[in-house]
């Protein structure tokens, strides 16, 4: 990959494996990867890139504090190594990228904070406000409280459905393979490197094979489910070999990768699944200022409302009319119905003063409204 190909990205996630932070050997951290990594993300952000990482590696470096040593351990056991690595983990980041003047947050999910929309929404804000304040989040899933049932298992999938709540430009995923090959490289001689893959068919799947470490507890199938979360979400996916110093620096220099190319953009993708995909919980009537406002791009501001309709929570979809009673666009709400009516037709300022929190004055954002014009019709 050529440095002016990453270069395009804007916002970009990337997933680190437990087999690259922690040594196999007796479950340290590689302290010097570790350095030169920072380094690599302190030089993108100095051009200008969002970075948000999704870090194994807890419950590896727990279970080295620990001294537990078996490589299968019971639930509790791997849940008690999670919170006492999640605290090294994020302690070590923070030195490392604090050295290049970077602040992190810390932010640790469970499946239904992706998979919940209020939650998920929440996330987001979180992740998106940090990012605007200059800051790398860090994401781990909270293996300290999952169960066996609900978590993910792996961070490949986890990362996918970060870099698709927060409208990532590209996944990096850093593994200790460098892409996708016709078949395992460690089993056959003949197996072949494919650097691009423009869609995901059954063969690209079947060309998956498992775990190389017990360290990782994702193999090549799990980062081609997650090539199809991130592409189908609008995100390119990216998997290269991360075991050497400076990873992402190499990967800027050409090294060897397989680029998953997005099925279709960002935009795209958020307003097929805003019309095709959900279904509308409410109805709300606009005024000729509003509509006038929303073909310019805007967002739905409260003061344009005059009528509402229909049941929902923050995060719904909901149809938009004009005074014609017309349908003219659909969003997602930032407010849930209760709240909408007690704003309806109130300046943003006056909003300020409804509430006992601090809160976004938009009915609808604007990166949440899909205008209902032909092509987008046709889309639907």
């Amino acid at each position: 990959m050529s440095e002016n190909l990453l270069g395009q990205y804007k916002r970009i996630v990337i997933k680190i494996g437990s087999s690259l932070l922690i040594d196999a050997k007796d479950s340290s951290l590689r302290s010097n990867w570790l350095k030169t990594i920072s380094s690599d993300i302190a030089k993108l952000k100095n051009n200008g890139v969002e970075i948000i990482i999704v870090s194994s590696g807890a419950v590896m470096l727990g279970r080295g504090v620990l001294g537990l040593n078996d490589n299968i351990l019971p639930l509790e056991k791997l849940q008690a190594s999670a919170s006492v690595g999640q605290i090294a983990l994020f302690q070590k980041w923070g030195e490392n990228l604090g050295y290049h003047e970077i602040n992190i947050g810390q932010i640790l999910i469970t499946p239904d904070i992706t998979e919940e929309r209020r939650r998920y929404l929440n996330a987001r804000t979180t992740i998106l406000t940090l990012l605007e304040l200059g800051v790398v989040p860090i994401i781990n899933e909270n293996d300290s409280v999952a169960t066996a049932e609900i978590r993910y298992g792996d961070n490949d999938r986890l990362s996918a459905r970060v870099a698709s709540m927060v409208d990532a430009d590209c996944l990096i995923i850093l593994s200790d393979v460098d892409g996708l090959y016709t078949a395992p490289p460690q089993s056959e001689k003949l197996s072949e490197h494919i650097s691009l893959v423009k869609s995901i068919t059954p063969e690209i799947e079947a060309m998956a094979g498992d775990a190389a470490s017990h360290l990782a507890r994702g193999g090549m199938k799990t980062k081609v489910e997650a090539a199809k979360i991130a592409t189908l979400s609008g995100t390119d996916m990216i998997i290269a070999k991360g075991a050497d110093l400076n990873p992402l620096l190499a990967l800027m220099s050409g090294a060897k990768h397989t680029l998953f190319k997005a099925a279709q953009c960002k935009t795209v993708a958020k307003k097929r699944w805003i019309l095709g995909t959900l279904q509308a919980s409410g109805q709300i009537y606009i005024d000729d200022g509003a509509v006038s406002a929303l073909s310019r791009g805007k967002s739905l501001l409260p003061i344009g409302v005059v009528r509402i309709e229909g049941k929902f929570s923050r995060g719904d979809a909901i149809s938009i009319f004009d005074n014609f009673g017309v349908e003219i666009a659909r969003g997602l709400a930032g407010m849930n119905i209760l709240d909408a009516k007690k704003t309806m037709g109130k300046k943003s300022k006056e909003i300020l003063n409804i509430f006992d929190e601090p809160r976004r004055s938009e009915l609808i954002h604007a990166d949440n409204l899909v205008l209902l014009n032909s092509n987008e019709k046709d889309n639907k």
